[in-house]
Order: structure tokens, then C-alpha cells, then sequence
């Protein structure tokens, strides 16, 4: 374990020079993975397990998504079981499930978690919020975490291209002694770029303040304003949406991506670099104050309990369909869908 500075604070990372494939394979040789669970992590861990030569097994309900197990490879009665009897063959359960289907199906992994065992998770919601999910393990498994920061498919895409997604891990309870070594071992194994420490609370807040925030809510909200604005000052569509999310996704992304906002802004226009250095003040100021309300209502647990409420609702998924639906043929991804039709795959040069 490195510790590595980042912007003056220096702490623990994990990377495949140190901790390699071949020495996670060594720490794993004797344990069958079972990973429950094929909706977003599940395809790209499993898949990643497997190829780089791990003892893998899947668990999925019958019906679309054990179909889409099954087109990926996996073959009924050899390494892709129902739920039950994948947790009873694995000695590492990767809890994969979302974080309604978790609560749901606890008390089915828990009979199974027997001692020694290994319960693993890529997201801090079930243990934290234990007292609004009821998901507490007993004290003779290891409890332990590794969640890539990035979606599943991005996992096995990048995975594919020789590189990878950042990961933190945590580990909850050791109960063997060997918990460090098993998380540690997952994290490579799944594809991790490096591993980062961290616990499961702080995880979760962070994770949940992310999707709400800028990965997500905030972007959806800053951008449909400024497109608003446009639009309502004469501006066409394609304008609007150029300036608003075309220039931003495809161009300054992948370089602020690449190089750093500090680069960007030194790299711009002089016109551009100014505007920018004297507007960012003001939407911080404006919008750090919804940060800290969203954040607390994280740490308060309103917003897990939000999203346990809803996903509990029989008609969750016909309401959630209507919001999507609206979202889809609202102008500014209706005009996100013609641009998209209009990028060219390559230039001729």
C-alpha cells in the first residue's frame, strides 16, 4: 500500500504494480465467487472475474436478465444458478442487486452466510442505512467493499481496452483476518485502475451526493437552464443545444478530462478564459448552498429513505417510465437526438 499525495493530503492507494493479478489470483485460488446480481455492476464484474481467470459463478432470477446472462455466456447449471443456490455455493457473495432488491432478498443471502464466508459489497447503502434496510450480517463473515467509480458498462469497456475504472474499498468487519487481502484482491480483479480507501459511510454520502449533483441532477438541472435561456432570448434549437451540451460533451470534456480545468482555462480564448475565471465565483456561491442542504439530507438518511419508498411502490416502474418519458421528449434531448444523427464518425483529412 502507497500513500500518494493528492493536492497536499496523502492517502492510501492500491495499484496493480503493487498489489498484481497474479497475486490476487494467489489470494483467491480456493474461494468461488458468486455474483448475485446481472443488472448494472453484475455483467462487468462477473465478466471481468472470469476473463482475468477467476473461479466465478453468477445468481439471477429467471426471466430478461438471466436471459442477457446466458447470451454473455454463462451456462445454467454450471456457472449461472438461481439466487439461492449460488449463494449456498459461493464463499465470496457479491451482493450486487440494487439497493431495493437487496432489502428484499436479504433474508435469503443471510441464511447462506455461513462462517468464514465473505460478503461483498460495490456500494455503502445497505450497511449504512442498516436500520432502514435491515441488512445486518453476522459477525463470523468478512464485510467488504469494492465500488468502481464509474458504471458497470464503462468497467467492462474500459476492461476490454486494456485500461480501467478507479475503485475505493472498505473493509466493514474481518472477521477471518483476511478481509484486507480479499477486498484488495477483488479490486484488481474486477479491473480496477487503483483502489482508494475509504468506509462505507463515507462511500455512501459521497456516492449518493455525486449521482444527485454534478454526475447527474446538477448537470441535468445547470444545462437545461442555460438552454432555457437561450431559447427564450431567439436563439434556435441546434444553437442552444451546441452551446449548451455539444461543445461541452465533445470537445472540453475529453480535455479537462485529459488535462486538468486549470489547462482549460489557460488554453482558451482570452475572451472565454476571462468570462470563465469571473462567472465561476458566482455559480459557486449560488449553488454550494444546495450542495450543503443535499448533502445533509444524505447524512440524515432522507434520501435513502426516499429511494426506498419509491422503489418499494408496486408502480414504481410505470411512474418512473412517465419522468423518463418526459425527460426523452423534452426539446433539449429531442434536439440532442438530431445532433447526435449529425456527428460525423470520421473526418476526412
Amino acid at each position: 500500500m502507497a500513500k500518494i499525495n493528492f493536492g497536499g493530503v496523502d492517502e492510501n492507494v492500491v495499484t496493480r504494480e503493487e498489489f498484481t493479478l497474479e497475486h490476487a489470483r494467489e489470494v483467491l485460488k480456493d474461494e468461488t465467487i458468486a455474483v448475485i446480481g446481472y443488472g448494472v455492476q453484475g455483467p462487468g464484474q462477473s465478466l471481468n472475474l472470469k476473463d482475468n481467470g477467476f473461479k466465478v459463478i453468477v445468481g439471477q432470477r429467471k426471466g430478461k436478465t438471466y436471459d442477457k446472462a446466458v447470451a454473455d455466456g454463462w451456462v445454467p447449471g454450471v456457472d449461472l444458478f438461481e439466487i439461492e443456490e449460488a449463494c449456498e455455493k459461493g464463499t465470496i457473495i457479491q451482493f450486487l442487486v440494487s439497493d431495493a432488491a437487496q432489502i428484499a432478498i436479504w433474508p435469503t443471502v443471510k441464511k447462506h452466510l455461513t462462517p468464514g464466508k465473505a460478503l461483498y459489497f460495490s456500494h455503502g447503502f445497505g450497511i449504512t442505512y442498516k436500520e432502514r434496510t435491515g441488512i445486518v450480517p453476522p459477525a463470523d463473515v468478512d464485510v467488504i467493499m469494492v465500488a468502481p467509480k464509474g458504471s458497470g458498462t464503462s468497467l467492462r469497456r474500459l476492461f476490454l481496452q486494456g485500461r480501467g475504472v478507479n475503485s475505493s474499498y472498505a473493509v466493514y468487519q474481518d472477521a477471518t483476518g483476511r478481509a484486507l487481502e480479499r477486498t484488495l484482491a477483488l479490486g484488481i480483479g474486477v479491473g480496477s485502475g487503483y483502489l482508494f480507501e475509504t468506509d462505507f459511510k463515507r462511500e455512501v454520502y459521497s456516492d449518493l451526493t455525486g449521482e444527485r449533483g454534478t454526475l447527474m441532477g446538477a448537470i441535468q438541472g445547470i444545462l437545461s437552464a442555460q438552454y432555457e435561456v437561450l431559447r427564450e432570448h431567439g436563439h434556435s434549437p441546434s444553437e442552444a443545444f451546441n452551446e449548451t451540451v455539444e461543445e461541452l460533451t465533445q470537445s472540453l470534456m475529453p480535455l479537462f478530462a485529459e488535462k486538468g480545468m486549470d489547462w482549460m482555462y489557460a488554453n482558451c480564448s482570452t475572451t472565454a478564459q476571462r468570462g470563465a475565471l469571473d462567472w465561476m465565483g458566482p455559480f459557486h456561491d449560488a449553488t454550494k448552498p444546495v450542495f450543503e442542504k443535499l448533502y445533509q439530507r444524505v447524512a440524515s438518511g432522507e434520501e435513502a429513505q426516499v429511494s426506498i419508498d419509491a422503489n418499494s411502490k408496486p408502480d414504481y416502474r410505470e411512474g418512473l417510465e412517465k419522468e423518463l418519458k418526459a425527460l426523452r421528449e423534452s426539446e433539449l434531448w429531442r434536439t440532442g437526438a438530431a445532433v447526435r444523427k449529425l456527428r460525423p464518425e470520421e473526418i476526412d483529412r
